[in-house]
Formats: C-alpha cells, sequence, structure tokens
C-alpha cells in the first residue's frame, strides 16, 4: 500500500506557502493604495486572517471572506450622503480597523481552524452562517439607517431615530435578508456550502441571530461601555453559526 502522508503533508505545506505569498502580495498592493476599505493596523491583521482562512480552508474559505469584506464595505457606502446629514455614517469613511476586522471574522476564523483540525461539514456551515449573519447585519444597519422610512425600536416598536441601538426597519430587514442569501450563496458557488437547504438554514439562522443583536443593543449596549459593537458582532455572529448548525442538526432527525 503507498504511504499517502507524504503526499497530504507537502500538499499542506503548499497550501499555507501560497496563503502566505498570496496575502503578502494582496497586503503590499492595499498598503500603497488608499485606506479605503482598510486602515493600516487593519491591512496587518487581515494578512494574518487571510493566511488563516486560506490555510485552512482553502481557496474556497478565503473567496467566501473576500466576497464579504468586499460587499460590506460597498453597502457601508450605499447612501453615504444622507447617512453623513444624519451624523450616523461610519467613522474613517468605512475603512475597518482591527477591531472590526476581528469583530466581524473571529467566530469565522474559529470556525475554520475548527475544520482544519477536526473537519466536519457543519463547521462549514458554521463558518458561512457567521459571515451570512455578517453580511445581513451590515446590510440592514447601513441601508437602514440611509433609505429607512421608519425606523422602530424593536423592545418596544415605538419610533426611534436611524442610527438608534436596537432600531429596525422594514428596508433594513428585507436588505438585511438578501444580504445573507448572497453570502450563503456565494459559499454555495464555491462548493463550501453543498446542498441549498443549507442556503436558507443560513438565511434563516442569520435573520434571527440579527434581531437578536437588535435586542441586545436596544437592551444592554447602551447600559454597559464595556458591550462595544465589535464585541456584539462577535456576539452576534456566534449566534448565527450556532444556529445554523442546530437546524443542520434537528434536519436529520
Amino acid at each position: 500500500m503507498i504511504n499517502s502522508f507524504p503526499i497530504v503533508q507537502n500538499w499542506l505545506m503548499q497550501n499555507w506557502l501560497i496563503a502566505i505569498a498570496l496575502n503578502f502580495i494582496l497586503g503590499a498592493i492595499a498598503l500603497l493604495l488608499p485606506r479605503k476599505v482598510l486602515t493600516t493596523a487593519g491591512i496587518y491583521h487581515a494578512f494574518v486572517l487571510g493566511v488563516t482562512i486560506w490555510g485552512c480552508l482553502g481557496w474556497q474559505g478565503y473567496a467566501v471572506i473576500l466576497s464579504y469584506l468586499i460587499l460590506g464595505s460597498g453597502v457601508t457606502r450605499i447612501g453615504k450622503d444622507i447617512k453623513e446629514a444624519k451624523g450616523i455614517a461610519e467613522k474613517r469613511d468605512g475603512a475597518r480597523g482591527p477591531e472590526n476586522l476581528w469583530g466581524s471574522a473571529a467566530t469565522g476564523t474559529i470556525c475554520a481552524i475548527g475544520q482544519a483540525i477536526a473537519p466536519n461539514p457543519l463547521w462549514l456551515l458554521a463558518y458561512t452562517a457567521s459571515l451570512s449573519t455578517k453580511l445581513a447585519d451590515t446590510t440592514a444597519s447601513e441601508i437602514g439607517k440611509a433609505y429607512g422610512k421608519s425606523t422602530f425600536l424593536i423592545t418596544t416598536l415605538k419610533p426611534v431615530p436611524a442610527g438608534t441601538e436596537g432600531a429596525v426597519s422594514l428596508e433594513g430587514t428585507i436588505a438585511g435578508l438578501f444580504g445573507s442569501v448572497i453570502m450563503a450563496a456565494i459559499a454555495l458557488a464555491v462548493g463550501l456550502l453543498t446542498s441549498p437547504w443549507e442556503l436558507l438554514w443560513c438565511a434563516i439562522a442569520a435573520f434571527i441571530a440579527t434581531n437578536i443583536e437588535s435586542l441586545i443593543g436596544a437592551t444592554f449596549q447602551e447600559k454597559y461601555d464595556w458591550l462595544t459593537n465589535e464585541l456584539v458582532n462577535g456576539i452576534n455572529t456566534t449566534i448565527g453559526a450556532a444556529i445554523a448548525v442546530i437546524i443542520a442538526q434537528l434536519w436529520r432527525f
């Protein structure tokens, strides 16, 4: 019998070398360009994130998280003038720093590492669901702040100004659902997900988790200084990943 271990070992080494080389090149290019998407510190942290994701999940996982970064940054700029006039536009012109990066991607990174250590399709589902949840949250928030005709506090359904923690709008909610489906569809297209049902589970998980995040924002975030947006994002994505896995497990029974 042929010993396949050296072949696997060589493939893994090549995969990580590709990850390092690709992200080094992309990072170097990013440092030469205006800081529209990432701050300088964010670029260095994105290097670590990118190497980890490609090394653990290959190009498929990398394509998904890169798509999130591009789409999330693009959505932030939609209705920018409107949000600036209201005083609720993202700081640094939407450029993401390390805290934003890891708030969005820490859960996904843990899932990627889990897949590398103990391969299981549930890790891939959780990874995708975490990013679907984050894109849903970003899309709902940014579209709601710019184009939400009526925004309500999720706990009382009383009208509140756009940008209020815990505020929701019909326009934002619909946009968030659309964002989660796009993210999961990309994962399905590259083969990270294997069934349209998994796409549906990610969308359901993202919808539930995003509303839970709004509840957290409305009830706790303004009361506790340590409960930052980045920490809430981490909680949000973790809830989304967990719900998708729970749905998948229940589906099997």
